[in-house]
């Protein structure tokens, strides 16, 4: 009677053991597989904060610099023009659409466009698209900010083409009056006339 009530006792705790054991197995194995998603998220929450702090919202969210974003429109282009001696500029629109965001740039080619202020097919980002602080940024910012770009919901909106200077554009803008002497540019400012062609005298 004794051995009839110690052999299945053993027979389940054996079991117990041989599932516990496998448990033990298999969770670092799903906490692996789940890691690269998870890095993933957190890339993009960060890159999301950046995006945030550093003030991509104020121009490039339609309806902020007037005190009311709309973010289900979140960073697709605002048709306010910047006037100044590049021209007219737009600030454009980084969502993700591949014909008129930035849809068919790789993460890369975003992360070389705020180091560089040359877009891939090297045409210059023009004022007031601040790219001279993103090259400061951190592998680890930049590519979260990047990252960020890339995941948010694509919204197709095409934004007005820069104008060169001497043009006056047709919607609204705001216009930067010429520079006093302390601002004036010791270079030419991308896309103004002379650009490239040494360093302008100061006024």
């Amino acid at each position: 009677m004794r051995w009839n009530r110690i052999i299945p006792a053993a027979l389940v705790a054996g079991a117990l053991v041989i599932a516990l054991v496998t448990l033990g197995a298999s969770a670092p194995a799903r906490s692996a597989a789940g890691k690269p998603a998870a890095d993933r998220r957190a890339r993009i929450e960060h890159g999301e904060y950046l995006a945030t702090t550093m003030g991509c919202n104020d121009c490039h969210t339609p309806g902020t610099l007037y005190g009311a974003p709309d973010f289900s429109r979140r960073l697709s282009g605002s048709e306010l023009g910047w006037q100044g001696p590049w021209g007219v500029s737009y600030a454009r629109n980084l969502t993700p659409d591949p014909e008129t965001g930035i849809g068919k740039w790789s993460e890369q080619d975003i992360v070389n466009a705020l180091r560089t202020g040359l877009r891939p097919d090297g045409t210059m980002l023009l004022p007031p698209m601040p790219w001279q602080n993103s090259t400061r940024m951190t592998e680890q910012d930049i590519h979260a900010l990047a990252a960020y770009l890339k995941s948010i919901p694509a919204v197709r909106h095409r934004v007005p083409d820069r104008l060169p200077p001497g043009q006056t554009p047709t919607g609204s803008f705001m216009a930067f009056p010429p520079p006093s002497v302390w601002d004036s540019p010791r270079t030419a400012p991308a896309g103004a006339p002379g650009a490239g062609e040494g360093d302008a005298k100061s006024r």
